[in-house]
């Protein structure tokens, strides 16, 4: 087929384009920006003229773009999106009905909601691993680069990702809500935090909580969309709060028993045993960092609700063993205790952590079978043949 991929700073790029190709298609690249944008008339010119002259079987694109969509609707195009982002607000432009749209989506509780609503453009389908690329990486050139660079793992654990510490996140912009406002959301946050498997925070936050909020940190959907602004604060506000509070607590429990290595945006944060390394360049880098950590730990955002993280896929795919919290579709993919280990609470996270490290042979044995199971299952191609077949 004639692959026509809108091509932006996005995850996975290279894989994909190495996928499609190893699988006899021809795949053209153009340059696009990931701006949350609905309707440019220059913009979708530009897409159908593109398409005229290349005249692919569909254009293809990580994350959904409703401007893609209105350019291939009046191209008569197929569109298929590969969305790894939760939440991912596009996903509640009116244009995902479009018929031509194959949109697929990591989460299968999410695919759900839409399934039980009527869109049949929406699919499920897991994110995946390039583990020929990964485990080529033994051998490279740039693992003398990594021993070398400040990234290098100099303790046992690690985990990669943000704590959400960052500058202008938007719950430390809440200051002047009422103290009923305050008390209710610190109370559903500690609520949620202890619950895994399930997230209630969008379903009871009331029209005068939002109300509140809003007079502080107004959010407005776009109303090209069927979002709304429940949608918004929960998953833009609440949940990245919730994950902030988790991944901080948790890796503070970390930190009093070992030493542990982070890489993350901020490059201030202090904890307890933390090695802060800042943010790793996750394409070429952070590989080493999955295959050198005796344990690799995933905690993942609260907004997605059943769906593995891509993380999860890489560290896998890498080889490293993988510890994370549980979310149910790791059961439709791998199997707990065999392929990675999943924790339940703090306190089953800590006693875990002592034991892997102790039984060096059960870890490593879950690491290999891991990604085996990944190599098998769970790469670029295995995922592209998919999609196909729903042509």
């Amino acid at each position: 087929m004639e692959i026509l991929m809108m091509e932006w700073n996005s995850f996975g790029n290279e894989d994909i384009i190495a996928g499609f190709k190893e699988l006899g298609h021809t795949v053209k690249t153009m340059p696009f920006s990931n701006k949350e944008l609905h309707q440019d008339e220059k913009i979708e010119h530009e897409i159908i003229n593109a398409i005229r002259e290349f005249s692919p079987d569909f254009i293809f694109s990580f994350n959904y773009f409703p401007i893609i969509s209105l350019a291939c609707k009046k191209a008569d195009m197929k569109y298929v999106s590969w969305v790894y982002d939760n939440p991912f607000v596009m996903l509640y432009s009116y244009t995902v009905i479009y018929p031509g749209n194959y949109i697929f989506i990591f989460d299968k509780e999410l695919y759900m909601e839409f399934h039980k609503s009527g869109i049949k453009t929406i699919y499920y389908m897991p994110l995946a691993a390039n583990t020929d690329r990964l485990h080529a990486m033994e051998t490279s050139k740039n693992l003398d680069i990594f021993k070398k660079s400040k990234w290098m793992n100099q303790a046992e654990i690690a985990f990669i990702g943000s704590l959400y510490t960052e500058k202008h996140q938007f719950y430390q912009r809440l200051d002047g809500i009422s103290p009923y406002t305050r008390g209710y959301l610190e109370g559903i946050m500690a609520a949620q935090k202890n619950v895994y498997g399930y997230n209630f925070i969008q379903e009871i936050l009331t029209p005068e909580i939002i109300e509140d909020m809003g007079k502080i940190l107004p959010m407005e959907p776009d109303p090209r969309s069927v979002a709304t602004k429940e949608y918004l604060f929960a998953q833009y506000v609440i949940n990245r709060q919730i994950t902030a509070m988790e991944r901080t607590e948790l890796l503070t429990a970390i930190g009093k028993n070992y030493n542990f290595d982070l890489y993350t945006p901020d490059e201030t944060l202090t904890l307890p045993g933390c090695i802060n390394h800042s943010k790793v360049d996750y394409y070429d880098m952070a590989p080493y960092v999955f295959k050198h950590a005796k344990i690799n730990l995933n905690i993942t955002l609260r907004s997605i609700k059943s769906g593995i993280p891509l993380r999860a896929f890489d560290v896998m795919g890498a080889g490293g063993f993988l510890l994370t919290n549980y979310q149910t579709d790791f059961m439709d993919c791998y199997v707990p205790g065999e392929d990675f280990v999943y924790y339940e609470s703090k306190e089953d996270l800590l006693s875990k952590i002592d034991y892997y490290l102790k039984h060096e042979d059960e870890r490593i044995s879950i690491a290999r079978n891991g990604f085996e199971r990944t190599a098998a299952n769970h790469t670029y191609k295995h995922r592209i043949e998919e999609m196909l077949s729903y042509f």
